[in-house]
């Protein structure tokens, strides 16, 4: 039985993640992933590669990176895990409200696009 590897390379590290290389450097050069450096090859870790992960689902969800380093870096601090949950909590509150309004005023565009499509062909018709 072979076991895990416990370093990737950038190439496995973007094509674990789908993402390109300069993607994952973007990261490095903001400072939320610090990978190892031997020469000119950067050596990822399994920190990294967690980091990597918690950055690419925050940015799915909408969260600004800005956000995404505190909620990071938050897993570093003493208390850890618990300030971590408490302010990823209140940030899923406030980026579902803001969801739910953009939800609300597409749905808003889209009912209005309607009367306005209607309208028109009703003054097509009459034009007929």
């Amino acid at each position: 039985m072979t076991s895990a590897p416990t370093t990737w390379t950038i190439a496995q590290v973007a094509e674990e993640f789908g993402v390109t290389h300069r993607t994952v450097r973007h990261y490095e050069d903001l400072g939320l992933i610090t990978p190892e450096r031997r020469g000119t090859q950067r050596v990822y870790h399994r920190r990294d590669r967690t980091r990597l992960g918690l950055i690419l689902r925050g940015k799915r969800l909408g969260f600004p990176l800005e956000q995404i380093r505190t909620i990071i870096d938050l897993f570093d601090a003493p208390r850890g895990r618990r300030t971590q949950l408490e302010y990823v909590l209140g940030q899923i509150d406030e980026r579902r409200d803001d969801l739910e309004q953009r939800l609300r005023d597409i749905q808003d565009a889209i009912a209005e696009l309607g009367e306005f499509e209607r309208r028109c062909r009703e003054d097509l018709d009459k034009l007929a």
